[in-house]
Order: C-alpha cells, then sequence, then structure tokens
C-alpha cells in the first residue's frame, strides 16, 4: 500500500448534496432501482475496458471473462456489486463521483418543484446512476483500481451521503470496481437471495454480461460457487416474436441510463450486402444535455455482439443524437478503431439506414398518433429543426417531420405541419410565407403581418432561436418558395386584388413627397423608404434584405462577441395612418425629423432589434408627448 499519501476528506460539490438530499426522499418508493443503476454503471464499465483492450491487451491480462457479481452478507447488512471492467483511478474517482460532470445541472435544480411523485420522474431524466445507493443504504464505500495501474494504486472511497466523502490509496489484487452499501435500518428486505434475483430478472436480465450470484446449499447459505442469474441474451439478436413489450423497455433503461418509458422504438435484421441489427429507441424526455456538444451518449455500437464503442457522432447524426440503442453489426473486424470508422463503408451504410428507420417511425407516429408525436415535438423539435441542413439527402423527409406556429390558430402550440399549411393555401398562393422572431408575442404581433391577417393568409410563426438559421438555408418545399415576410420586397401577385393594386399606385403617388422628406430627415440610418404594401394598422415597419439576418439575431450575435456587419434596413410607412397624415402637415424641419427618427426607432424595437442610443429615444419620445398635451 502506498503510506505516502494520507486519506483526504473532501465536500461533495454543491450540486451533489442537493442531489442526493432530494433523490433519497423523492425516490424512495422505487428503492429497487438502486440495483439496476449500479449494474448499468458496471456494465458500462466492462465495455469500456473491452474496447480499450482492442487497442492494448495488456490491460485484460490473464481475466478476459468480464463478468459482474452481485453478493449480501446479513450479518455486516452489506451489499456488494463487484465488476471486473475498467475501473477508475484516484482523479477519476474524485472527477466521477464527487462531482456531477454535466452541463444543465444548475437548470435542473432550478426546474424541481417540491413535488415528490414530479421530482422522481424529473431526477430518473437527468440521470440517478452511482447516487442512487444512497435510497437504501447510510454508508457506501468503493474499492478500485484501473486497469493497467500496480496493485498499489487501488482507491477507497467512502461516503454517508451528507457529509461529503473520504479517499485514500489501498492495495488491490485485480483491477475493477467494488461497490460496497451499508444498509440503512428497515432495508433488510433486500439481503435476501430471492430479491435480488428478482430485482436483476426484472430490470437487468438482457445486459448483455453475465451477472452472478453465489449458489446457495439446503440451509440457504452461501457457497464458493457462482451461477449466472441473468440470460445475458443480448436482447436485440432475439427474434422480434420472443421479446415483450416489457423487456424492450427494461433494456431502454438498461442502454439509455433513462428512468422512464421510451416513446418508441424499431427494432430491425438488414441482411444483403451489409449485415447488421439495429434497436434504436425514442425517449420520452429530452435530456438536460442535449445541446451539450460533448455529449456522448446515444447509439452503441457491438461487432457480433461484442461491445465496440458508443460514438454518437459515426453512428447517427448530430439532429438525432436523441436516439438511444444498438447497432451490431456481422461484417465489422472485432479490432475495429475509431481511426477505421472515419470513412468506413459498412459504418456508413449502418447509420444511413439507421437514419431512415428513425425518420420512418417518427412518420408513422405523426400519421397514425398525431397526439404522441406532438409529445416527441416538444421534447426535441428544436432539435429536428437541425436536419434539414445537415441532412441533406433526406431534407424533404425531415422537413415534412418539422412543425411550427401558425396565424391559423395564433397558438404558441407548434402543432401545424408544411402539409398543413400547403392544403390551406388561397387560390393563387404560390409561396410559403414566415416570419421569425425572438419569441411567440413578438411572431404574433409583428406588424408585418397586418395583410396578410386582412386577406386570410396563414403565415408560420417561428420564434425558436435556430429558426433564423435554418430559413437561411432551406429555401423551398413541395416546389414551394419559402418567403419572409419581413424580408425583401413583397409581391402577393394573384393573391392581391385589382382594389389593393389600385390603392398601392395611388398610395405611391401621393406618398411621394413624404416619403423623400422621410429619407431625407433619416439619412445613413436607412438604405431606403417606401410605401409599405404590408401594413394596414402600424404606422411603419422595417424590412431587411432577403439575405439578411433577423434583428434580433443580430442583437444576439453582437452580445456573445461576434463581429456582424452593421445593416441599414428600408423603412415602410403607412400613409393612411394618422401618425403619417399628421406628418405631412408638418412645417417644422427640426420637429419632422424627430417624428422620423420616432417611427425608425419603434419598428427596429418592433422587430427585436437593439437601438444604439435606447436615451436619445426616450428623450424624443418625452418631448413629442410634451408638445402634443401642449397643442391640446
Amino acid at each position: 500500500m502506498n503510506a505516502t499519501v494520507e486519506k483526504e476528506k473532501l465536500n461533495f460539490e454543491a450540486e451533489v448534496s442537493q442531489l442526493l438530499h432530494l433523490m433519497i426522499h423523492s425516490l424512495y418508493s422505487n428503492k429497487d432501482i438502486f440495483l439496476r443503476e449500479l449494474i448499468s454503471n458496471a456494465s458500462d464499465a466492462c465495455d469500456k475496458l473491452r474496447f480499450e483492450a482492442l487497442s492494448d491487451d495488456s490491460l485484460m491480462g490473464k481475466d478476459s471473462e468480464l463478468r459482474i457479481e452481485v453478493e449480501f452478507d446479513k450479518d455486516a447488512r452489506t451489499i456488494t456489486v463487484r465488476d471486473n471492467g475498467i475501473g477508475m483511478s484516484h482523479d477519476e474517482v474524485i472527477q466521477n463521483i464527487g462531482t456531477i460532470a454535466r452541463s444543465g445541472t444548475a437548470e435542473f435544480l432550478k426546474s424541481l418543484t417540491g413535488d415528490q411523485a414530479k421530482d422522481s420522474h424529473l431526477i430518473g431524466q437527468f440521470g440517478v446512476g452511482f447516487y442512487s445507493s444512497f435510497i437504501v443504504a447510510d454508508k457506501v464505500e468503493i474499492i478500485t483500481r484501473r486497469a493497467g495501474l500496480a496493485a498499489d494504486e487501488g482507491v477507497h472511497w467512502e461516503s454517508d451521503g451528507e457529509s461529503g466523502y473520504t479517499i485514500e490509496p489501498v492495495s488491490k489484487a485485480d483491477r475493477g470496481t467494488e461497490v460496497i452499501l451499508h444498509l440503512r435500518e428497515g432495508e433488510d428486505e433486500f439481503l435476501n437471495d430471492w430479491k435480488l434475483r428478482s430485482i436483476i430478472g426484472t430490470y437487468s436480465d438482457h445486459v448483455p454480461l453475465p451477472i452472478k450470484m453465489r449458489k446457495r446449499d439446503d440451509d440457504g447459505k452461501p457457497t464458493d460457487e457462482w451461477e449466472m442469474v441473468n440470460k445475458a441474451s443480448a436482447l436485440w439478436t432475439l427474434p422480434k416474436t420472443e421479446i415483450k413489450d416489457e423487456d424492450y423497455k427494461e433494456f431502454y433503461k438498461h442502454v439509455g441510463h433513462d428512468f422512464e418509458d421510451p416513446l418508441a422504438w424499431t427494432h430491425n435484421r438488414v441482411e444483403g450486402k451489409t449485415e447488421y441489427i439495429s434497436l434504436l429507441y425514442i425517449p420520452s424526455r429530452a435530456p438536460f444535455d442535449l445541446f451539450d456538444q460533448e455529449t456522448r451518449h446515444g447509439v452503441k455500437l457491438y461487432v457480433q455482439r461484442v461491445f465496440i464503442m458508443d460514438d454518437a457522432e459515426k453512428l447517427m447524426p448530430r439532429y438525432l443524437r436523441f436516439v438511444r440503442g444498438v447497432l451490431d453489426s456481422s461484417d465489422l473486424p472485432l479490432n475495429v478503431s475509431r481511426e477505421i470508422l472515419q470513412n468506413n463503408k459498412i459504418i456508413d451504410s449502418m447509420r444511413s439506414g439507421s437514419v431512415k428507420k428513425v425518420l420512418g417511425l417518427l412518420e408513422d407516429m405523426a400519421r397514425k398518433d398525431p397526439e404522441k408525436y406532438q409529445k416527441f415535438w416538444k421534447e426535441f423539435g428544436q432539435v429536428m429543426k437541425e436536419g434539414p441542413v445537415e441532412d441533406i439527402a433526406n431534407r424533404e423527409q425531415i422537413l415534412k417531420l418539422l412543425r411550427f406556429s401558425s396565424t391559423h390558430e395564433d397558438s404558441e402550440e407548434q402543432n401545424v405541419s408544411l402539409d398543413d399549411y400547403i392544403s390551406r393555401m388561397k387560390a393563387g398562393q404560390d409561396k410559403i410565407y414566415y416570419i421569425t422572431a425572438d419569441n411567440f408575442n413578438a411572431a404574433k404581433n409583428s406588424p408585418h403581418l397586418e395583410i396578410f391577417r386582412k386577406k386570410g393568409i396563414e403565415v408560420l410563426l417561428m420564434y425558436d432561436r435556430v429558426d433564423e438559421w435554418l430559413m437561411g438555408h432551406v429555401f423551398e418545399y413541395d416546389g414551394k418558395k419559402f418567403q419572409s415576410v419581413a424580408k425583401g420586397d413583397l409581391d402577393l401577385g394573384d393573391i392581391a386584388g385589382d382594389e389593393d393594386k389600385d390603392k398601392k399606385k395611388k398610395a405611391s403617388k401621393t406618398g411621394k413627397k413624404l416619403v423623400k422628406r422621410i429619407k431625407k430627415a433619416l439619412g445613413d440610418r436607412v438604405s431606403d423608404v417606401k410605401i409599405s404594401e404590408r401594413l394596414t394598422e402600424s404606422p411603419s415597419c422595417i424590412v431587411l434584405s432577403e439575405h439578411e439576418m433577423a434583428m434580433y439575431m443580430q442583437h444576439l450575435l453582437k452580445q456573445a462577441g461576434q463581429n456582424i456587419p452593421g445593416s441599414k434596413p428600408v423603412l415602410e410607412i403607412n400613409p393612411d395612418h394618422p401618425i403619417l397624415k399628421r406628418m405631412e402637415h408638418e412645417k417644422d424641419d427640426e420637429r419632422f425629423g424627430e417624428w422620423s427618427a420616432l417611427l425608425l426607432d419603434q419598428a427596429i424595437l418592433a422587430e427585436g432589434g437593439h437601438l444604439e442610443d435606447p436615451a436619445s429615444f426616450v428623450h424624443r419620445m418625452n418631448e413629442i408627448m410634451l408638445t402634443l398635451s401642449k397643442e391640446e
């Protein structure tokens, strides 16, 4: 034993302490899951060793039969879960056990309600893992040694789940990890051979590694002989007819490290040029690290039932990073490396086929069970919107799956498909009209919608951050072009009646002088001033060029430190509005300039833009209000 390093006493991160307290109280009604979680961790540790050993077979040593062992001691009141997987070093123990190295932790903790039933689902969604030990134990020990390290580089970790933890060096002959739970008072039901076997059978039967327990003699006492208590059958290799829905669900919880049932799954055996099995799941809820670029949980790759790696990037595109499950190839070599996978036709074929299966599963769900699809969309819609840009080969199919809010119902719920929109298009309408904004209300109340509302033309209301980026890359669907109602010249074509066309001509003639004067007053703050076809109620709005980024997006990127070239919008005016009527008769050029500046500033604010000089805007507004009050 290495005597130069003494026992360290360390505190949990604040988030860990808070999570432990909540978990012990919220998950108490479902205590059995502690064993499922520890077995899942042990299985992962064995998978990691198997992968690392592909490039360094010395890590396996003479002990190449990977396994998990579960035993209990009635007298000591302990349960031990042991594996001969990768193990942990001193630093890895602190990193993996003393901290929660996961983005979204703070947001997760804020979302807890104090309602134990609701919180239990949230905690399960976050992933309880090792910490579930404290649901049944008031003291937990970990004895571990990383594969490849010397026997005296083992680590002993101990905690009561409240006052931090201790960590010290220990001599451990074998690699791997041993978790010892010292049960709380009243938890003796788990010191029972039948009970533990029953939990393993329910939650961990299809873990593709042998889980072993000691055989018992006629008196019920443990012997030195171990026996396998799970099927270890690699569920995905079984015929579908032999698998019950409950089996699929429990396997998902193991492979997806989730607490809830999956929303849907697809299980397929592909034969032909490329042979592989896929079992892919759609989760019920989005994980808290869905937008974390470092997230690696995803689809696991096996070769002939032997785990190789879990790397969602090579096996599933980023926009489908929420998919969980396994792909098991019959064609890849067992010693496959990440480098070999980089440009591998078999992997490409498996990935392509799996994407089609997932998209097909979602299409079926959207068609046969719209309510379930809406549940999926609420959780993963923003991620799916990355798809048409990332996956050009499947662009049309992905666009078909997208959902938006629209002026048809003016509801914040995104439940309008592009096919829905097209089915309601007006006679003579050849474009799909949309608007992007920073939030739903900004989109719904935009002055750009006025003419469309008047004519009953539906407009898609896009208010997710990803929408502006998406619409910068997608230009048509089903032969219909997308047209932003806030960018470029508005041409309603055949939808505009003769009356509107006559009105436009008349307004252009009478408003010419006003347009010229406002343009002169605003100078280089605008690129142009025009009579608006969009406005029926508001006095003004700004319009960007077809390829310019929305004002709110420009502001966000500037705040993030990006250098965005300044853009000069077009100011469109409504000469029929009382403010513009008043301006027509304003003889004082200075006051006319103030009114003009106010029209522009209001229009910028309405678009979610940012005023360079808000103090001047407030001053100008106050001056005009005072002038008007004096005139009255």
